[in-house]
């Protein structure tokens, strides 16, 4: 997430040059990312009790945690786990070493309910050649096990698409086009991390702020017969185009991190992100003027981590505290 700034805000200057509305129609339309680059962070046992307890039914987790696997086993929660960037190039080369990562972090934990693994997060320079052989490989294993309800997708950022409206969007990086084709051969969605703040902070004398919090009192930009309130909708759909444009426009998308920083630089108050997380809450159950329906959303991030590196702002990502306190006030 952290290198998404330049990319997303170019994307999103483009995008200017183009609602908040209903509750989320289905239970599982909004996760939130469980990251632990923090000190004093609760046990993983008590993270998936704080899950349950303000209904939150999805959870992603960025590298196979057994002690978070274990905590989740029999919870009904839905989960989307990462394979690590690092080891993408041996799952890549190597089916058995596949089988086996599938065997030690899938089949172990039985009681889990998987829904994606996640080959690679934002991969990026020549590492994403190994994206797709690591993707067949894993869904060869997962089927070999028996698995083959876990679809097995990638998460990419905005940077990887191009093109204003939204309606024509494309991909920009040449390895995403084979991929998108063969989510459609699997019936896997691609996981895309959404940012509208990032986008605003790069082009903040083109994009007000209220078009990226949900508080526009109108139409910003006009795509055809489709407008555009909000920029999560414009990057969301500009996805969907360049999906369309990849010959793959039978993939859906989940948004697999969403989210607003509370301290730490530019705009990045509790005011806003209790403003952009609770409206993009209150909005993803109705879709994109593109694709109505509900979109499953992963807020980013369950937990402040103060030992993320990067810029400041990373460290303020969080919907609560290490002690379990709410951040700011959000409903579910």
């Amino acid at each position: 997430m952290a290198k998404q700034g330049a990319v997303a805000s170019t994307l999103a200057l483009a995008l200017l040059l183009g609602t908040f509305a209903a509750t989320p129609t289905g239970v599982q339309s909004i996760g939130v990312c469980y990251g632990v680059n923090g000190g004093s962070l609760p046990s993983a046992a008590d993270v998936v009790q704080l899950y349950q307890s303000n209904g939150i039914n999805l959870m992603r987790i960025y590298f196979p945690d057994a002690n978070a696997l274990q905590a989740l086993s029999g919870t009904g929660i839905g989960l989307i786990v990462d394979v690590p960037n690092e080891k993408l190039g041996s799952l890549a080369s190597d089916p058995s070493a596949a089988a086996a990562w599938v065997r030690d972090n899938v089949q172990a934990f039985p009681g889990v309910s998987f829904r994606y693994i996640a080959v690679g997060n934002e991969v990026a320079g020549g590492d994403t050649a190994s994206i797709l052989p690591a993707m067949r490989n894993i869904d060869g294993a997962l089927a070999d096990a028996g698995l083959g309800a876990v679809k097995v997708s990638t998460a990419v950022q905005s940077g990887v698409t191009q093109g204003f409206p939204p309606s024509e969007g494309s991909f920009s990086q040449g390895h995403m086009g084979p991929i998108a084709q063969y989510l459609q051969s699997t019936g896997a969605p691609l996981l895309a991390n959404v940012y509208p703040y990032f986008s605003y902070i790069g082009n903040k004398g083109q994009i007000d702020i209220s078009y990226a919090l949900f508080t526009s009192p109108g139409t910003v930009v006009q795509d055809g017969s489709n407008a555009y309130q909000n920029l999560f909708d414009a990057l969301v759909d500009t996805f969907y185009s360049a999906l369309e444009n990849a010959g793959a426009g039978n993939v859906g998308i989940v948004v697999s991190e969403s989210g607003w920083p509370s301290a730490g630089g530019d705009a990045a108050t509790t005011d806003n992100a209790q403003t952009y997380n609770q409206n993009l809450i209150n909005h993803v159950g109705q879709g994109t003027p593109k694709r109505p329906g509900a979109i499953e959303t992963y807020i980013f991030a369950m937990f402040n981590e103060d030992q993320k590196p990067g810029a400041e702002t990373e460290k303020h990502f969080g919907l609560f505290n290490p002690d379990k306190s709410p951040a700011y006030p959000i409903r579910f």
